[in-house]
Formats: C-alpha cells, structure tokens, sequence
C-alpha cells in the first residue's frame, strides 16, 4: 500500500489515522531492535494486537506472532484516547506521531498521541511503513519523548504549512531523533485512564506486560487503542 498517495488523494479521519498507527506499529513487531542512545528511557515490555478472548483474570492477544496469552492483575487500569492539544505536551512527554515525509525530506504528521507517564516508553522507535525502494518519499511512525517541546513553525519550502499554521516537535526514541512539523489541524489525543472502557474480543489494544518467574506474563495496564465495531 502507497500510504503517501493515499494522503493525498483523500481525507483522512483522525479515527483513520488511529488505524494507520496501528497497522505501523504491529509491523513494527517483527523488526529487530535499534541500538539505545545513552540516557534514553527503556522501552517497556508490552503487547500490542487485536483481542480474541478476555476475561477477568486474562486476555488473549492474536500478534503477528501468533496469540499472546496474558494474565490480568488486580487493580486493572484501563485506557482510551480523549481529545487533547499541544499545550499538553511538554519536555517530558512520550508521544506516537504518524507522519508523511515531504518532498523536502520534512515530516508532516498526521496524528499526535499522548500517552501518560506509565506507558513511557509503549512501542518506542521510528518505523517506515512503506520501505518500497522505488518510492521517492515514505510513511512513518514515531514513539519517542519529546526532546523539544511544540515551537512555531513559520514555513515549510512545499507551502504544506501556511505562514505562522504549524509547530514542530523533536522526538528522540531508540537509536535517533525525529523532528516532525506539526499542523494547526492535525488531531492530538491523549491516552488516559477510565475505569468505563469494556474490553472485548476483536478490539486492538496495547497491554503493558510483566514477566513473571514461570516465563508467563501479566498486566495491571491495557489501553484500548481501538474499541472493535460493534
């Protein structure tokens, strides 16, 4: 799929775009790591899929690498995305950004992620989605902290973003950095707890994991990244 023609030939909804990083970060499964950067936060250990099974005490996770088995702990904190802005982001944020590379080589994103101070960390790295060599520019998904902090941007040479329309963020992840341009009407959400959210088979979720002595893994944390359609 030519993610980067599909921009620009249609609309795409910021519920679209939640999809998109999800299909980036579950290819993201299968790469190898990166080498760390001194002084950069570790990622954390987590599982990210689509639900076939949960109950109270465990959930079912199919992967890329097939079904992931995790038991549930008690206090269970769940998670779901809330509209937000880029006044919330700070210096000691971890967000995810999927953006399309310019013809300049600039990173315009097309969602903001904000996830909370436990799940720094969820996911990190920089991916391509769509590594096709023949293609001029790419796709890419970005889970990092936020080295610099929303600063206006006045111009990008391709006109994408209009005089004094855009900020930009730097995010450092594992193995790099990233600065990405950011729209005045890009969406930005935030991922935070609520006790509401109904978990259910074919919902995609993330799921924060702990590796117990037997080699099983548990959870106390599970962020609903997309609720299945019902």
């Amino acid at each position: 799929m030519n993610i980067v023609n599909e921009v620009r030939s249609v609309a795409i909804s910021p519920r679209q775009w939640i999809r998109l990083a999800l299909i980036v970060l579950l290819a993201a499964q299968g790469l190898p790591t990166l080498v760390r950067a001194e002084g950069e936060v570790a990622p954390i250990p987590g599982v990210l899929g689509k639900i076939s099974a949960v109950t109270s005490d465990s959930i079912d996770v199919a992967t890329p690498a097939g079904v992931v088995h995790v038991s549930i702990s008690q206090p269970l904190t769940t998670y779901k995305q809330v509209p937000s802005d880029l006044a919330h982001i700070t210096s000691k944020s971890y967000v995810g950004i999927p953006s399309v590379e310019q013809p300049d080589g600039t990173q315009l994103a097309k969602l903001v992620l904000i996830f909370p101070p436990e799940l720094k960390g969820a996911a990190e790295g920089s991916v391509v989605t769509d590594p096709a060599p023949n293609q001029a520019t790419h796709s890419r998904m970005t889970n990092g902290s936020v080295s610099s902090p929303a600063q206006p941007h006045s111009r990008m040479t391709n006109g994408t973003v209009k005089a004094g329309g855009g900020t930009s963020l730097t995010v450092t992840y594992e193995g790099g950095a990233q600065t990405i341009l950011v729209p005045v009407d890009v969406p930005v959400m935030k991922v935070a707890p609520d006790s509401s959210v109904t978990l259910g088979a074919g919902d995609t979720v993330y799921i924060a994991t702990d590796k117990q002595a037997d080699g099983s893994l548990s959870t106390n944390k599970i962020f609903q990244f997309v609720a299945a359609t019902k």
